[in-house]
């Protein structure tokens, strides 16, 4: 079955109503570029394995070009999920319990300022219930954190683990969990610390770092040769496109392609189609067995979670209702300097989509809603349908 081009960079795979879905795939990448994104790509899988694809916008502000089909991005907090299965796998293989406190494996760690490592399990920090500070929202409380001239002066500096748990253990805790219960705290709040310290965690319970885990669980089992973790370079691969930002104060867009980014919770680098075939393998039971992915799609309430105020939140991954599809979405996102990524599957795991924009503003929150409404909304119609 041949490639069908569609507009200015649609295509798809195989016969049907592809050329159809394609065509509105593209002009959904176009609304996308039309609220101030530099440029984006996005694949769309439906159940009888047939992509479509879309870009929109340009390569690079100044050079332009065409974003490559096949584009390396980072996924930001979609590292979470991979980082949750592969906890996941070692629950099921008996090295590790969702029970077990930070203390049973970091004993000291989570310490000071009311913040208790004896009352936080491995389940709240998959879960974002253990009340922990965020260290990004601690390093990014300086003005003089989030400036071009930072930005540049710091790009290829990395911040160990120990050091990023220190920031976060500066603060009180948003709450501490039943002492005797922790697991079954509902509050949520959203913590980077939290994947950092699991992080920690695997490496503890394997004698191996985070990074060999999620290769050898999941990146060379489902076969993602395009899927990457960076650790301390600031270098994405080619083909990429420029990564841009808007900080704080500032008008214009500023090249954030290079940045040291390499942690468990958000370190790794990806493609749509390597997005695309690790949560369909997620969902379809590949990767997990029923009983630690029920664990996984147990949810809590995550009204501040991208997605609405109806999300909810599992063990590394969320959950949305969504028109067209009867059982909802389940899907993370994630946010680096200068990229976003967003992807959904469906509960079959049947059907999906992912994608990455080229365009982060942290100095316009109105503009970046918007943009990310815009891309939601695109990811949606990909999967669901919705009219």
């Amino acid at each position: 079955m041949g490639a069908v081009v569609l507009g200015s960079g649609a295509w798809a795979h195989g016969g049907g109503d592809g050329a159809a879905g394609g065509a509105r795939l593209q002009r959904d990448a176009d609304t996308v570029v039309d609220t101030g994104a530099s440029g984006l790509v996005v694949q769309a899988r439906d159940a009888r394995g047939r992509d479509r694809e879309a870009r929109a916008g340009v390569r690079d502000l100044a050079r332009g070009g065409r974003i490559p089909f096949g584009v390396y991005y980072r996924i930001g907090s979609d590292t979470k999920t991979f980082v949750a299965v592969a906890v996941l796998q070692l629950v099921a293989d008996g090295k590790l319990s969702l029970d077990d406190t930070v203390d049973k494996w970091l004993p000291g760690v989570v310490k000071g300022n009311g913040n208790d490592g004896s009352r936080v399990t491995v389940r709240n920090l998959l879960q974002h219930t253990s009340g922990l500070p965020n260290y990004t929202d601690v390093l990014f409380s300086d003005p003089e954190e989030l400036t071009l001239e930072n930005y540049r002066a710091k790009r290829f500096t990395a911040r160990s683990p120990e050091e990023q748990v220190a920031l976060a253990m500066s603060r009180a805790p948003g709450w501490l969990p039943d002492a005797e219960d922790p697991g079954a705290e509902t509050r949520w709040a959203y913590s980077n610390t939290n994947y950092v310290l699991i992080g920690m965690i695997v490496e503890r319970v394997t004698g191996n770092p985070w990074e060999q885990e999620i290769h050898e669980r999941i990146i060379e089992p489902l076969g993602l040769r395009h899927t990457l973790t960076l650790g301390t370079s600031a270098y994405v691969p080619q083909p990429t496109a420029t990564a841009y930002l808007q900080f704080p104060g500032r008008d214009d867009l500023t090249d954030t392609t290079l940045q040291v980014d390499g942690g468990a919770d958000g370190g790794i680098v990806s493609t749509t189609t390597d997005m695309n075939t690790f949560l369909r393998a997620l969902m379809d039971g590949t990767l997990l067995p029923t009983q630690q992915l029920e664990q996984m799609r147990t949810t809590v309430p995550a009204p501040d979670f991208s997605g609405g105020d109806k999300a909810r939140y599992g063990l590394g991954i969320a959950w949305r209702p969504v028109e067209g599809c009867d059982s909802g979405v389940w899907y993370h996102g994630g946010t680096s300097f200068g990229t976003v990524s967003e992807a959904a599957v469906t509960a079959d795991g049947d059907v999906s989509a992912a994608a990455t924009v080229f365009t982060t503003r942290f100095g316009d929150p109105q503009r970046s809603a918007v943009q990310d409404e815009a891309t939601h909304e695109m990811v949606e119609q990909a999967v669901c349908g919705k009219p």
